[in-house]
């Protein structure tokens, strides 16, 4: 194994030749956010070059297995790469439902035939997932779904819709939880597939938020067809693989409650909002509430990491990944509290130079989500309460 220290200098020295100047800086707006995949469009040549260079190395997933593309990373090799990257503000060069939640899926689900089709797009960025999980009578009961892949002989035929789509307008792959018997009880007979969203059949329609954005879609499925070399794991165990990665897509979500990766430190924005006296922000009652935001987030960020070296020494995730979701949302909602009391009225304004053109109030907003989707903040405090804290049901 590599020593730490060594490695630590390998790879200042890489990010220093090979991170654009750009991309050490917090993420602004939504164009700053490399989602990658077919149709991405690049809002920079540095952009592009951070995500290729990162990607030849294997970084944009550097705990996985080189053989599927990754960096091959063991735990402390991946904490370093973590802590030079935050040094110089460097910007995720890639974000991707393939990376936080397929991915983990593929890997102990997949047949070898699908790690090798789908896991190197997935580090390079090439392809962007959509997932198809809730439907519009199955969201918190996720089991009661009812979009059917028929049998055909050497495919599948589905028929069906989903709803809350993430970006289903802009994937270019969708991973999908689908019934493919209709006569087993509620959670068996649902098989987890893989198809392409360009396969004649499928379409979606935007959902507008509240915050006057349309990041989901209801997504329609007319005889679609779905290879059966698409299925993950075992044909009518795909519950199994869904409960999965759902740890994995609670957690991400969870993770947004520290500070948000990539964007300015709240304390650093109020400072250059409000100012300072004495070296100290004026108003002593916000100055308290960012601090125990602070301390808040960080106890967290500790908290995720040593459940990740948990799991790499072969302790499974499982309710703690609730415990994340739910911390994480609620310190996400406080975040945009705190900087929606620094902004003041000009926080509200919802189109203007004064907050960034709405991006402020709209993201507020939106955080307001964050509490239904990946399981309600009820369905998880649930979850924590019986499998966590032990208490009777």
């Amino acid at each position: 194994m590599t020593n730490p220290e060594s490695f630590r200098q390998e790879v200042r020295d890489w990010l220093e030749t090979n991170c654009p100047e750009s991309m050490r800086h917090p993420i602004r707006s939504d164009a700053d956010v490399c989602w990658g995949g077919r149709n991405f469009t690049f809002q920079s040549e540095d952009q592009r070059l951070w995500l290729e260079r990162m990607a030849a190395k294997g970084w944009t997933v550097p705990s996985w297995p080189k053989e599927y593309g990754g960096g091959g990373l063991g735990r402390v090799q991946t904490k370093v790469l973590k802590e030079e990257l935050n040094r110089i503000q460097a910007r995720p060069p890639l974000y991707s439902f393939g990376v936080s939640m397929l991915g983990p899926a593929l890997l102990k689900f997949g047949s070898e035939e699908l790690k090798r089709q789908h896991l190197p797009p997935i580090v390079r960025g090439e392809i962007r997932w959509a997932q198809g999980y809730s439907e519009p009578n199955a969201g918190s009961d996720l089991a009661s779904l009812q979009a059917r892949a028929e049998d055909m002989g050497d495919h599948f035929l589905l028929n069906g819709s989903k709803v809350w789509t993430s970006y289903g307008d802009l994937g270019d792959w969708m991973f999908c939880l689908v019934r493919t018997d209709t006569q087993a009880k509620k959670h068996e007979g649902i098989s987890f597939v893989l198809f392409d969203m360009a396969t004649p059949g499928v379409s979606t329609r935007p959902i507008k938020l509240i915050s006057g954005k349309s990041p989901f879609t209801e997504t329609f499925f007319e005889n679609v067809r779905v290879e059966k070399d698409q299925v993950v794991g075992e044909l009518n165990q795909g519950w199994t693989v869904a409960k999965y990665l759902l740890t994995h897509e609670r957690e991400m979500i969870g993770g947004t409650g520290v500070s948000a990766a990539g964007s300015t430190p709240v304390c650093e924005i109020a400072i250059r909002t409000l100012g300072t006296e004495n070296g100290m922000l004026r108003n002593s009652m916000l100055r308290t509430d960012i601090a125990r935001f602070d301390i808040d987030a960080r106890c967290l960020e500790y908290t995720i990491e040593r459940a990740r070296d948990e799991v790499k020494a072969g302790v499974s995730l499982g309710a703690a990944s609730s415990m994340f979701k739910y911390y994480g949302t609620e310190l996400n909602m406080r975040r945009y509290e705190l900087l929606m009391s620094i902004g003041g009225l000009n926080a509200l304004v919802w189109e203007g130079g004064e907050s960034h053109g709405g991006d402020l109030p709209r993201s507020w907003l939106r955080t307001k989500g964050n509490s239904i989707e990946g399981g309600t903040s009820e369905i998880q405090l649930n979850i924590v309460a019986k499998h966590i804290l032990g208490l009777p049901g």
